[in-house]
C-alpha cells in the first residue's frame, strides 16, 4: 500500500514537473524571440492624417522612419491613430499603448492633457508631443519649433508681393502657438515693407475648411491680396477661395503662403486651358524631420526623456518651401539675406503678439 501511494505522488510530482518545465519553456522562447524591432505611432488631432499640412508631415516623417529601418505598417512596425474629435485623444493613446508600440507621439498640442494623464499611468512607454512641452516626465519628450523664424522669412516675400498693402493672416486658433506665425508673420512683413498692415483672424479649429474660405472670401473682397495661413485643414478653404477668384477672373492676384509643408500642388489651377497657381510660396516646418530625429535617438536608445528639442533655421528644420516660381528674384534675395542674418543671431523676432 505504501509502495503505491508513494508511486502516485511521484507520479504527481513527475507531472507537476512536466507541466512546469512546458510552462517555462514557453516563457523562454518568448523572451528569447522577444520584440527585436522598435515600433513607433503616432496619434493625430482633429485636422487627420491627410491634412496638407502639420499631421501629414508628421505622418510622412514617420513613414520614412518606417522605412529606414525596415519596418512595417501596423502593430509591429509604425502606424497612426487618427482623432476625429478631442474625445479620442486619450483612447487612442491608450490603444497606441496596448498595441505595445515602444514610442508614442502626441501630434498638436491639444493632446498635451491626454499625453500628461497616460504617461502618468503607463510609465513603461515613451511619448513625445508635437508643438508644446511636458516637464517633469521622464518618458516624455517634447518637440517644438521657432515658427517665428519661418514666418518671419513668408512675412518678407508678402510685404514684397503685395500690390495693395493689406496682408491677412488666418490662425486654426487663438494660442499661443499660432500667435508665433502670426508674430513673426507680421514682423517680416514690416521689416521688407513698413507700409502694409497685417490682419489678423482665426477660425477657431484646424478642420472647417468651409470657414476658412469664407473668412478668407472676406478678406480678399476688402483689397487684402496676400493671405498666409496657419489653420491645418482650414486653410484648405483658402486655396480654394483663392482657386475661385482667380477661375472667375485669371488677372486678379490673389495670393496664398502655405504652411508647414511646401503646399504649391494646393495652389494649381487651370483656366480656359491655361495653368496657374495661387500658391505665392510655403512656411516649412519640418516636423518630418523631427520625427526622424527622435524616433532614431529613442531606437538608440537615447530617448530625451524630460527635455524639450528646438528645432529652427539653423538646424534646417524650418524655412521657406524649395517651390519658388512665384518668387520674384528680388523676394528670393531678400530671403537669402534676412534668412541669414536670423541664423547669425542678428534678427530679434517676436514670438507673441503684442
Amino acid at each position: 500500500m505504501k509502495k503505491r501511494k508513494f508511486g502516485l505522488a511521484l507520479a504527481a510530482v513527475l507531472a507537476a514537473g512536466t507541466l512546469l518545465g512546458a510552462c517555462g519553456t514557453k516563457s523562454d522562447n518568448s523572451a528569447s524571440k522577444g520584440k527585436d524591432k522598435f515600433t513607433v505611432a503616432l496619434v493625430t488631432d482633429t485636422g487627420g492624417i491627410d491634412d496638407r499640412s502639420f499631421n501629414q508631415s508628421a505622418w510622412e516623417g514617420l513613414q520614412q522612419f518606417g522605412k529606414d529601418n525596415h519596418l512595417s505598417k501596423g502593430k509591429g512596425g509604425f502606424d497612426y491613430l487618427q482623432s476625429k474629435s478631442d474625445a479620442d485623444y486619450t483612447t487612442n493613446l491608450n490603444t497606441a499603448v496596448r498595441n505595445q508600440f515602444d514610442l508614442v507621439y502626441g501630434v498638436g498640442y491639444k493632446l498635451k492633457p491626454a499625453i500628461e494623464k497616460i504617461a502618468d499611468q503607463r510609465k513603461n512607454t515613451n511619448f513625445a508631443i508635437i508643438d508644446d512641452v511636458i516637464t517633469g516626465k521622464k518618458n516624455v519628450a517634447s518637440i517644438t519649433f521657432k515658427e517665428q523664424e519661418g514666418s518671419f522669412l513668408v512675412g518678407v516675400v508678402a510685404g514684397l508681393a503685395t500690390k495693395t498693402n493689406k496682408i491677412g493672416f488666418i490662425g486654426g486658433t487663438d494660442s499661443d502657438l499660432i500667435n508665433k506665425f502670426a508674430a513673426g508673420f507680421r514682423a517680416g512683413v514690416k521689416a521688407a515693407n513698413p507700409k502694409a498692415n497685417v490682419q489678423i483672424q482665426y477660425v477657431g479649429s484646424f478642420d472647417d475648411a468651409s470657414k476658412g474660405q469664407s473668412m478668407a472670401s472676406a478678406m480678399y473682397k476688402s483689397g487684402i491680396d496676400v493671405i498666409y495661413h496657419a489653420a491645418g485643414g482650414s486653410g484648405k478653404g483658402v486655396f480654394t477661395e483663392a482657386k475661385n477668384i482667380k477661375q472667375n477672373d485669371p488677372n486678379k492676384n490673389v495670393w496664398v503662403i502655405g504652411v508647414d509643408r511646401d503646399q504649391a500642388d494646393e495652389g494649381k489651377v487651370t483656366v480656359k486651358g491655361k495653368e496657374y497657381n495661387v500658391t505665392l510660396t510655403s512656411m516649412v516646418k519640418r516636423v518630418d524631420k523631427a520625427v526622424i530625429d527622435l524616433s532614431t535617438r529613442a531606437k538608440d536608445g537615447k530617448f530625451p526623456g524630460g527635455k524639450n528639442i528646438v528645432y529652427g533655421l539653423k538646424e534646417d528644420a524650418i524655412g521657406i518651401a524649395p517651390t519658388q516660381d512665384n518668387l520674384t528674384p528680388e523676394m528670393k534675395s531678400a530671403v537669402k539675406d534676412w534668412k541669414q542674418k536670423i541664423i547669425n543671431g542678428k534678427v530679434n523676432i517676436p514670438s507673441k503678439l503684442k
